[in-house]
């Protein structure tokens, strides 16, 4: 980093100090998009064992915008103020962007442990979130790419018999683009050289099969991976072009090997299901997500759904919170739920079945009927 951009690295966390915020903090926690700061200008460079150097950089990278996931998640627009946000959330997810190291966030089903990753990408302005989510079946393979070689020896044979009814004028090349046959998924997206990282949200990794944790350490140690069908032909063709996860795009491939230049933003969430292997964590930032209090959950409210009175909204927040008290806590869509219906006018909080639907809404997350 020159001088002149640690400068206005500088005078960037100047301003984000001047809303109360500790000086090093790049992420906020709030939500709302930076302004009038760029995300270079605030990174520091990484610790000199996570420095990648891959490429080449595209030119005039911009990443992809947002698909209107974050919105559908986050609502239109954040009400969370700086005295709402966990303060040890933010530190951690600040602690991961200066080391680029991947955050482990564990926590009850809906508390918003994956709600955090386009929280981040909103604020940072780090457009679309990768999703990548887990399955009994996901392999390490699953995430960074797929070869459709069947799919190119059809189009082969389709090149071929054209020629032979007389239906192509022109030769055919014995074989079609690999390129046209290879897409990378979320993972292997997330690791393409850019100027910006991108955030990639592995989702309920407590879901897959053993192997996978430690699978994934190569990768979020060494930056890179190798598409092997891609690699055994770099002498004929150096540079291949691929289709890449965000819909309608393409990526640049050079010998076979994929190479990040800026680590991505890496949020991996669990519900705690399941430990993982020591070498796992030690690779990982972790995170607990807590409950949201009161002011949090009137500020998701707040994003979601227009028409809610105060004093009716912070009614059934508390007895909300009442209820998952006596329970050990209920997801936090559940609220947003039963607002919408009596917001919709659907029901009315004073009908006599109302209190018998707020109950079926509200039940304890149990197998038992």
């Amino acid at each position: 980093m020159s001088i002149d951009e640690r400068s206005n690295g500088d005078a960037s966390r100047e301003r984000l100090a001047g809303f109360g915020t500790p000086d090093w903090w790049i992420y906020r926690g709030t939500g709302r998009p930076l302004r009038d700061v760029r995300l270079t200008d605030l990174l520091p460079d990484p610790p000199p064992w996570r420095n990648f150097r891959g490429g080449p950089v595209p030119e005039r990278y911009v990443p992809p915008p947002d698909d209107g996931e974050a919105q559908r998640r986050l609502g239109a627009e954040s009400h969370l103020s700086e005295r709402d946000v966990d303060p040890h959330e933010v530190d951690m997810v600040n602690s991961a962007l200066y080391l680029r190291r991947p955050l482990l966030v564990t926590g009850r089903p809906g508390t918003g442990k994956s709600s955090l990753a386009f929280r981040i990408a909103r604020e940072l302005g780090l457009g679309r979130v990768l999703r990548w989510p887990i399955t009994s079946r996901t392999t390490l393979k699953s995430g960074l790419y797929a070869y459709d070689a069947i799919g190119r020896a059809q189009a082969a044979a389709t090149r071929q018999a054209m020629v032979r009814w007389g239906a192509d004028a022109e030769p055919p090349t014995a074989e079609p683009p690999v390129g046209e046959f290879v897409r990378l998924g979320p993972l292997g997206t997330a690791f393409l050289p850019a100027e910006l990282p991108r955030v990639l949200l592995i989702d309920e990794l407590d879901k897959s099969e053993v192997d996978l944790p430690n699978d994934l350490l190569s990768i979020f140690e060494d930056g890179e991976f190798t598409i092997p069908e891609l690699e055994r032909m770099r002498d004929r063709s150096p540079e291949v072009t691929v289709l890449a996860d965000d819909p309608g795009t393409t990526a640049t491939v050079a010998d076979g090997r994929v190479r990040c230049r800026a680590f991505p933003v890496v949020v991996i969430t669990s519900n705690g299901e399941r430990e993982f292997p020591e070498a796992f964590l030690r690779r990982c930032l972790r995170l607990t997500i807590r409950e949201p209090d009161a002011e949090q959950l009137a500020a998701m409210v707040a994003a979601h759904l227009t028409g809610t009175g105060d004093e009716q909204r912070q009614r059934m927040i508390q007895e909300f919170l009442d209820r998952g008290a006596d329970g050990g806590g209920l997801p936090a869509d559940k609220l947003l739920d039963a607002l919408y219906l009596v917001t919709s006018g659907t029901y009315r909080d004073d009908d006599e079945s109302w209190s018998r639907l707020r109950d079926a809404l509200w039940r304890q997350l149990t197998s038992v009927t």
